[in-house]
């Protein structure tokens, strides 16, 4: 299991846990590192008998969005609330790699009292959403938690709370007694974004230090949100971005803030913040909304640059609504050729809640397109294929979609613009349709090789166009699971970028058994980067290439003159052999227009990473775990 991270992460702070709004202030105290031996996931339990839920408004009046999408309305008794989202969290909670999918969306109102507050406990492939015009639209007195999940009585961790998401809603911390009454956690780690969530009332907590004490997380991702004082504790990396904040606990190895009110001054490495004033490019994720007449829509955010806040504070967000009647709602029964019908007749996609199986590529080729996932909705390539494609025009938004590899090796699983020169070798020079003003946006975009099942593919991310939003990406090639070993789940490179002006902000790419990034377009921006090396190189002449050890985690390549990252690093974890080597973590071009910022390298307890960037940066090996090798600035 991901534990293995966690080996000689930092000290925490301690006296977390006091109840109250304030952020309690004490003496560090020590973790101790779990047992690095949990090679496999655990079985999850048969899930219990799931009881029907309850209608959330009068049959007939609600789109149908299938059995996996629930929609609360205010006027429901809060116990019948609680027992529905109880079943669905008992159901998820353990059920890591399953095919099950699911949805909670509240209507505008108010939910919970002092007296009976609301209490959701988020499990895997769950997504909480509210449908209001604005976060502060639907009230949740009470809490939507995450805690840690316990691997074993005494293996209590957040390494591997995965696929799950919170957004549009504001939550007035209430109810819980003891340590669970101090704060709402959020003990998450990758691809568990929180989005449009307003925080009041008390803490908003990114580790659950009342299961089994403090213990790991390796996560997240922020946006658009408020909240009061955040308890980062033991997040090793986290990234907030065009949000407001009150203070911020902790640093562990990288903690980005890009366009967020309130955010800790730049002080990398010590400690380890990297705070931009502003974000370059944003768009924020498309969302379902209904009106007072019960009229759905999705909500289409527009472009911000140099953007900094929320969208949401100081007036309504800018953007465009788009009626559901525009939007074709697809089931995992739908096959992609009766998808591409309804996109080709001019209509946007919405996914429903399940797993899809893809035997040729969804093809959306017109601009402005929408397709947006409910409930982790998952693409599953079959025979081969690439499961999306995006034609070279502007403005398409991918939101909240996970694509997983199929057992035949497929060359990518998404590709934005032609493959024109072969596998993963786009140019960045052609006739590309683009706008700068109006990018194609990726949001909540998840990609796995292996871990539900044998996955194989060449590349998970290709981008060939110009002008493209990265908001939010975690290409994982699992490391636990189902399917897993170095010739089963076979994936050479995670994200290839071959247009010009790509920005990416935040950017998580793990485990690839070549370069987990290549780089080839010029212009290139990337706010937080996080990286894992594969762990299960069976020996070093099985990793390396053209007398070099390893291969790097960013490679930008040798003819880009200009690119700029910000807040990166490259973790080393070669368990199957540890006397294996890695040359470097980040690999670029030595020319004034390269500059890359707070940079750094970890052991995990296994191998050792020679070096941050190209020659430069001390090495990081078992002589000490977990701590950081820091390269605060190259080139420029």
């Amino acid at each position: 299991m991901k534990g293995r991270r966690a080996a000689g992460t930092m000290v925490l702070l301690a006296g977390l846990i006091g109840s109250g709004g304030g952020l309690a202030a004490a003496a560090p105290v020590a973790l101790q590192a779990p047992a690095a031996t949990q090679a496999s996931a655990p079985q999850a339990p048969a899930p219990a008998a799931f009881p029907a839920a309850p209608p959330a408004v009068p049959e007939g009046t609600e789109p149908d969005f299938g059995p996996n999408v629930r929609i609360f309305d205010p006027s429901m008794p809060v116990a019948e609330i609680q027992a529905t989202v109880d079943a669905i969290a008992a159901q998820q909670v353990d059920d890591e790699m399953g095919s099950k999918r699911y949805s909670l969306l509240f209507k505008p109102g108010t939910y919970g009292t002092a007296a009976e507050p609301l209490i959701i406990q988020v499990g895997y492939s769950t997504e909480v959403s509210g449908l209001g015009a604005s976060p502060t639209d639907v009230i949740i007195n009470g809490h939507v938690d995450v805690y840690n999940r316990c691997l074993t009585a005494e293996n209590c961790i957040a390494l591997n709370n995965f696929w799950r998401s919170l957004s549009n809603l504001t939550i007035n911390v209430m109810g819980l007694e003891g340590c669970r009454s101090s704060a709402n956690f959020w003990a998450a780690s990758q691809a568990s974004p929180m989005r449009r969530v307003n925080i009041t009332g008390g803490n908003l907590s990114l580790m659950d230090y009342c299961t089994a004490g403090p213990q790991y997380a390796s996560g997240g991702f922020i946006s658009d949100s408020k909240t009061g004082d955040v308890i980062n504790g033991s997040q090793q990396q986290y990234f907030v971005r065009d949000s407001s904040i009150g203070n911020w606990s902790n640093g562990v190895w990288n903690q980005v803030f890009s366009g967020v009110d309130g955010a800790p001054a730049q002080s990398f490495p010590n400690p380890p913040y990297t705070t931009l004033a502003s974000t370059p490019i944003s768009r924020e994720k498309p969302y379902l909304t209904v009106d007072g007449d019960g009229r759905y829509s999705v909500f289409v955010p527009s472009v911000r640059t140099d953007s900094s806040g929320t969208t949401w504070e100081n007036g309504p967000t800018a953007g465009r609504s788009l009626p559901l009647s525009e939007f074709y709602v697809a089931t995992p029964s739908d096959s992609a050729k009766t998808i591409n019908a309804q996109l080709a007749r001019g209509k946007n996609l919405l996914l429903t809640p399940g797993v899809y199986g893809i035997a040729e590529s969804i093809e959306v080729k017109r601009e402005n397109t929408v397709v947006l996932g409910m409930g982790i909705a998952t693409l599953t390539a079959l025979n081969g294929a690439v499961p999306l494609t995006v034609a070279d025009v502007p403005g398409v938004d991918i939101a909240a979609v996970t694509i997983d590899a199929g057992e035949v090796n497929s060359p990518a699983l998404l590709r934005i613009g032609k493959d024109r020169d072969g596998e993963g070798s786009g140019s960045a020079n052609s006739s590309v349709r683009s706008d700068p003003a109006n990018p194609t946006t990726l949001h909540d975009v998840f990609f796995r090789i292996g871990g539900p099942h044998v996955g194989k593919a060449s590349n998970s991310l290709e981008v060939n166009s110009d002008n493209v939003l990265l908001d939010h990406i975690w290409a994982w090639r699992a490391d636990h699971g189902n399917g897993v070993g170095w010739t089963t789940n076979t994936g050479k490179n995670g994200v290839i970028i071959n247009g010009d002006n790509v920005t990416a902000t935040g950017l998580f790419v793990e485990h690839y058994q070549e370069y987990n990034v290549i780089w080839n377009g010029e212009n290139g921006k990337t706010i937080f980067f996080q990286n894992e090396l594969p762990y299960d190189a069976p020996n070093q002449a099985a990793w390396q290439h053209d007398g070099v050890l390893g291969w790097a985690g960013y490679k930008i390549a040798d003819t880009v003159k200009t690119h700029e990252l910000w807040g990166g690093g490259s973790y080393v974890y070669n368990n199957v052999d540890p006397t294996i080597h890695a040359t470097r973590g980040f690999e670029v071009p030595v020319t004034p227009g390269v500059k890359l910022h707070s940079l750094l390298t970890v052991n995990l307890g296994a191998g050792t990473l020679d070096h941050v960037i190209n020659d430069t940066g001390a090495p990081v090996s078992t002589d000490a775990v977990g701590v950081p090798s820091y390269v605060p600035e190259f080139g420029g």
